[in-house]
């Protein structure tokens, strides 16, 4: 996602297609003392330890409240990393697997914040100086030369590239250049134009309810314009289909990372990644610090039920590790539940107090789901993130062991002879394969992980080089979350909000009508429109300000930033938004 992981391609574009000019850094919002007086004596529970679960527990027991944080299965959520079973030998750790790779792009600026405030030994400012910044991406087309994109930023180190490599490059930029007619460049680009200058009542009327692909008049244009363009943004930035995304969610963030790649308003570079695994780099250590700070945490506790009475919640029913369905009270609780997992737990009258509970059954979730290959050798791909464009399952991955200069791959995991993890996101699960002609959940797990890498060679071995190799894979693995695919009910625990025409209206914000009852997640609505691990962190902190509004505290409000707005666009949009009230359409808008 996001994703974490799922907005990585339109950064990376946006980086090949513009200078980094340097970027002012976000102002950081350091952690308050434990607020004196009323909030030391309540206590929250927090359902749901994901990013969402862990941020609200950070900044409210920065502010003197008891938090226990209840949660089903591992911290971290879809965020954190796990370990293969049974896959260490020699006193090495087991191979790290995942959900998805994690992608913190400059955009970002609430979660970097969050990392910063988490100490890590060494390191000034915390599990932020974890990160690190991919220097190139890479559109991998399948029977045509690849488009390889370094992604500029000060301090960038590009990549050492051959005589071979300079060829590919420049031969897979012309080739794009000469397929994609010179009148569809142009019209995209006034496309992205429209939306620039478009006011904040055209996006959130007009373009919320304009589909991506009619917006680029997808269906008119050339294949590759459709691919690249119109499908290829979509799958991998909102992992939703060009034909229902919402315009205004694609066309935002296509925003943030061109001004991110600009280096305006930006906290970092376009792509940064963690330098080890998720929670060796960041997850354990924010555990660690939160149960410093006196956050009691209950792994393995599943909430079944929000109990309403008397216009407030009164408790929660939670089963604990044993199966055994407890009654968990608390002054107030904050749902950071993901949305799927939340709505069966609100009831009836709940919906009835607050119709914005009743509006997130209209939200959609899709599955986005990891892979990971493990490799006896290094991978010759490149040094940052590829997304096979042409791929049917819409593939991204990354190499991840050259990003993770601390560790030594074989000596540190496994049995000694992986060297390299292959972390691949397949975002479409409802297309035939071209191995067996079945989709992704008609598969079996097997069958997944041969469909997954022989799309993978077909996007990489196919212009005279051989990227990848039978004879190096070493063992795969699968998101466990996913469950009886292969037969006629597969299911995934962890899906993904994706963003049809209309999402926006429906998200829900953090303070519910419930006095003592919040919603922390990436589906509720903050300024960042998309289900991303920032949306979350920034949502948890709208729910903490909205708690200590309503408990009357004067412990210091916690910092939301929201995405960077370019001021000299501004009077644009005042221009378009005097259009837009006259019922005219945006001054640039050639139809």
């Amino acid at each position: 996602m996001g994703s974490s992981r799922r907005t990585f391609v339109a950064g990376a574009a946006a980086a090949g297609g513009a200078m980094a000019l340097g970027a002012a850094p976000a102002a950081a919002s350091a952690g308050p003392a434990a607020a004196p007086g009323r909030a030391a004596q309540e206590s929250v529970a927090v359902l749901g330890g994901g990013v969402a679960g862990l941020t609200a527990a950070h900044e409210l027991a920065e502010r003197g409240f008891a938090v226990t944080v209840y949660e089903r299965r591992a911290l971290g959520g879809k965020a954190r990393s796990m370990d293969v079973p049974n896959s260490a030998k020699g006193g090495r750790r087991p191979l790290p697997a995942e959900h998805g790779f994690r992608f913190i792009p400059g955009i970002y600026h609430n979660l970097p914040d969050t990392m910063r405030r988490i100490p890590f030994p060494g390191n000034a400012n915390g599990v932020h100086d974890n990160l690190v910044a991919p220097r190139e991406m890479m559109f991998a087309r399948t029977g045509r030369e690849d488009l390889r994109i370094p992604i500029p930023w000060p301090g960038h180190q590009p990549a050492e590239l051959t005589l071979d490599d300079l060829r590919r490059a420049l031969t897979g930029l012309l080739e794009t250049a000469v397929n994609l007619p010179a009148h569809e460049s142009a019209y995209f680009v006034n496309r992205a134009l429209v939306f620039l200058t478009s006011c904040d009542e055209r996006r959130d009327d007009t373009w919320e309810r304009t589909p991506w692909w009619e917006f680029t008049r997808a269906a008119r244009m050339s294949k590759d314009y459709q691919r690249i363009l119109a499908i290829g943004v979509t799958r991998n930035i909102v992992a939703t289909k060009a034909e229902e995304a919402s315009t205004r969610t694609v066309g935002t963030l296509g925003e943030a990372f061109v001004l991110n790649a600009l280096g305006r308003g930006a906290d970092g570079p376009p792509d940064r990644i963690l330098d080890a695994p998720t929670n060796e780099a960041w997850i354990d250590p924010w555990v660690d610090h939160l149960r410093g700070l006196g956050v009691d945490f209950r792994i393995g506790w599943t909430v079944r039920e929000m109990k309403y009475a008397d216009g407030r919640i009164a408790a929660a029913m939670i089963e604990d590790p044993d199966g055994v369905r407890r009654t968990v009270t608390a002054g107030h609780y904050v749902c950071a539940l993901p949305v799927e997992h939340a709505r069966p737990t609100w009831n009836a009258a709940m919906r009835a107090a607050d119709p914005q509970l009743a509006r997130c059954d209209r939200l959609r979730t899709d599955w986005m789901t990891g892979i990971q290959f493990y490799l006896t050798e290094r991978t010759p791909i490149l040094h940052g993130h590829l997304n096979c464009i042409d791929s049917p399952w819409s593939l991204t991955a990354i190499a991840q062991a050259q990003h993770w200069p601390g560790r030594n791959f074989p000596a540190d995991y496994g049995d000694g002879t992986a060297a390299d993890c292959l972390s691949v996101d397949i975002s479409e699960w409802d297309r035939t394969g071209i191995l067996y002609g079945k989709t992704a959940k008609q598969c079996t797990r097997e069958e997944v992980a041969r469909e997954v890498w022989a799309q993978l060679k077909a996007a990489l071995n196919d212009t005279g080089r051989t990227v990848l190799r039978d004879s190096t894979l070493h063992s795969w693995f699968l998101d466990p979350g996913v469950d009886g695919i292969g037969t006629p009910n597969p299911t995934n625990e962890d899906e993904l909000l994706i963003h049809p025409v209309g999402t926006l209206h429906n998200r829900p914000s953090a303070a519910t009508r419930i006095p003592n009852f919040f919603l922390a997640g990436d589906y509720v609505s903050v300024d960042i429109d998309l289900a991303t691990m920032e949306g979350a962190n920034a949502s948890a902190r709208s729910a903490v300000n909205a708690l200590l509004d309503r408990t009357g505290s004067t412990a210091p409000r916690c910092t939301v930033t929201p995405l960077f707005r370019p001021p000299e666009i501004e009077f644009l949009k005042r221009h378009d938004r005097t259009r837009y009230r006259l019922g005219l359409r945006n001054a640039l808008d050639v139809g």
